[in-house]
């Protein structure tokens, strides 16, 4: 069974800019579980099937207005319907003070109520994509993670093997670091993964001979940042002299991670070799990929070998976790 995550109403109301109207704990104490939100109308209407009171529910114009349309014996009745179900929480778009009886309910049932001044389209999208990041399902692994020309470039490989002293040349470079040793990998959608630092290790790495750093304070704000996608995963292992590497690019190999394969190479380790330039193509080859070029294609089209070489390219799944 898939672990369910949570969001507190205070980290939903700080980072988004909502009023709290009323609330029956500390928002601390609050918490969302759903990724998906709601606009009540159908409850609202009578049709209670496939509701769902975990979700976020959205009043707007569109909402209040029926609401107003109502007799007070049936906007009572109404409401104390909607009530009834005790859901998550409650937001009012557009700056709309609910009416008494509405406030009322929501006390007697002990539903967090909140404001936002945006549109109800506009909160919501704000709002799903917030949750889409905060609730999606994640894990942790030993890497360095590190945007490299705008790609998200996650670096793995043994203990010991190089990867923190590539990352400090990287950002030496002008490259920023988002994670050393522990990356936490969250699937935010059906094709994206996004990775950031675990809060009480973010901005700091370590360097075995010299101990620990904060990248922030050394190389200044500008050499770290927050949060990026995944685009490649690059595993370093020292070079193995009777292991046979790949030269052209012919095979495509990919990692596995929440059910994602991203685009991985091998890139071997031995003394001489600058693996911050190494690092530095392979993104921009990536990129270059991405988009629908590919030199390996072009090199064997113009030495006219493509027939003999398509049938060897193939995609492989690898894992390499430490």
């Amino acid at each position: 069974m898939a672990e369910e995550y949570s969001v507190s109403l205070q980290k939903l109301v700080k980072y988004n800019a909502l009023e709290v109207l009323y609330a029956p704990k500390e928002l601390n104490e609050l918490f969302v579980k759903s990724k998906d939100v709601n606009r009540p109308g159908l409850i609202l209407a009578g049709y209670h099937d496939f509701f769902d009171p975990s979700r976020i529910q959205f009043f707007g114009l569109t909402e209040f207005g029926f609401i107003n349309s109502l007799t007070a014996k049936k906007r009572t009745e109404c409401l104390e319907h909607f009530f009834s179900y005790e859901p998550s929480c409650v937001i009012s778009t557009r700056s709309i003070d609910p009416m008494p009886e509405f406030m009322e309910l929501a006390k007697k049932h002990e539903v967090p109520v909140l404001k936002s001044a945006d549109s109800t389209s506009g909160c919501m999208s704000t709002l799903i994509s917030y949750l889409g990041v905060e609730l999606a399902e994640r894990i942790t692994r030993h890497g360095v993670f590190v945007e490299v020309y705008g790609e998200g470039v996650l670096i793995v490989g043994n203990s010991g093997v190089g990867k923190s002293e590539t990352a400090i040349e990287l950002i030496n470079r002008g490259h920023r670091l988002i994670a050393d040793d522990a990356v936490e990998i969250r699937r935010v959608s059906s094709k994206s993964l996004v990775g950031t630092a675990p809060e009480n290790i973010r901005h700091f790495m370590e360097l075995r001979g010299v101990g620990v750093i904060n990248a922030r304070n050394l190389f200044g704000i500008g050499a770290v940042k927050m949060t990026e996608k995944i685009d490649i995963i690059i595993n370093l292992e020292l070079w193995d002299e009777n292991k046979v590497y790949d030269r052209l690019g012919l095979e495509e190999e990919y990692m596995e991670i929440l059910g994602l394969n991203i685009p991985a190479i091998t890139v071997p380790v031995k003394p001489g070799r600058n693996l911050a330039i190494i690092i530095e193509c392979a993104a921009m080859n990536n990129r270059q990929k991405r988009m629908g070029y590919n030199a390996t294609k072009e090199l064997l089209q113009s030495l006219g070998m493509v027939d003999d070489t398509e049938s060897q390219g193939k995609s492989n799944v690898i894992e390499v976790w430490h």
